[in-house]
């Protein structure tokens, strides 16, 4: 079996997803990447998460061609792989359809840094994308998703390794990270933080949120070479 490390990977992300409440039935996927081999590994579609097996995890080059496994791969398969083609940091990619943040990005909203819990994952807002026109959704949908994404972080000069998720306007969240696992962490996390911002805002709408001066503080006590969380 190739990749079989990957493969093993890719699929604890998925159950982790599972775990954590953050998907329904066969809702939401991870994926992985080899870098040295070109080859990504994604869980298959409509597939039980209990019944999966690393052998169920499929391959395909970065084309979206299948390299290896007998099930189709999910059906968001294209925007993964464009995310991987277009941050070349990232290891991983997680897609689900979790409840508050899919709430925001229903909404079309992006979900602001009200506070430090926000500010030590994400620099900055977790943005939205614009909606996707009518001749996009006609198209090649899941490839123009992902267009979506990897245009509205360049048009905004977003860093991808500095705001690992978006929201993807009318859909869903996509996050990802320098592996599977640090991909589904991000997704976690992203819940939590869009959990809280809704009863914020509810609490107190027009709430201004962190300054620029607290936002970095907290970003960067766990992100980059000065980092002082954690241990050594």
């Amino acid at each position: 079996m190739l990749l079989q490390t990957l493969r093993e990977q890719v699929l604890e992300a998925n159950l982790e997803l599972v775990a954590r409440g953050l998907v329904l039935y066969t809702f939401g996927n991870a994926s992985g990447i080899s870098r040295e081999e070109g080859l990504v590994a994604i869980k298959p579609s409509g597939v039980d998460y209990a019944k999966m097996k690393p052998s169920d995890i499929v391959l395909t080059d970065l084309d979206g061609k299948i390299v290896e496994g007998t099930l189709r791969p999910s059906s968001d398969l294209a925007t993964h792989l464009l995310l991987y083609k277009e941050f070349p940091q990232i290891g991983g990619v997680v897609h689900t359809h979790s409840e508050y943040a899919t709430s925001w990005a229903q909404a079309g909203l992006p979900i602001p840094p009200l506070g430090t819990t926000h500010a030590d994952y994400f620099y900055g807002p977790v943005p939205v994308t614009p909606e996707l026109t009518a001749e996009a959704i006609g198209g090649d949908y899941v490839h123009n998703t992902g267009l979506a994404i990897t245009e509205h972080f360049k048009g905004q000069n977003i860093d991808p390794m500095a705001v690992p998720a978006v929201l993807v306007a009318g859909h869903a969240p996509f996050t990802w990270g320098k592996t599977p696992a640090a991909a589904a962490y991000n997704a976690v996390v992203l819940e939590a933080v869009a959990r809280m911002a809704y009863f914020t805002v509810t609490l107190r709408p027009g709430c201004a949120g962190v300054s620029q001066a607290l936002l970095d503080r907290h970003y960067f006590r766990k992100h980059g070479a000065a980092a002082t969380y954690g241990q050594k």
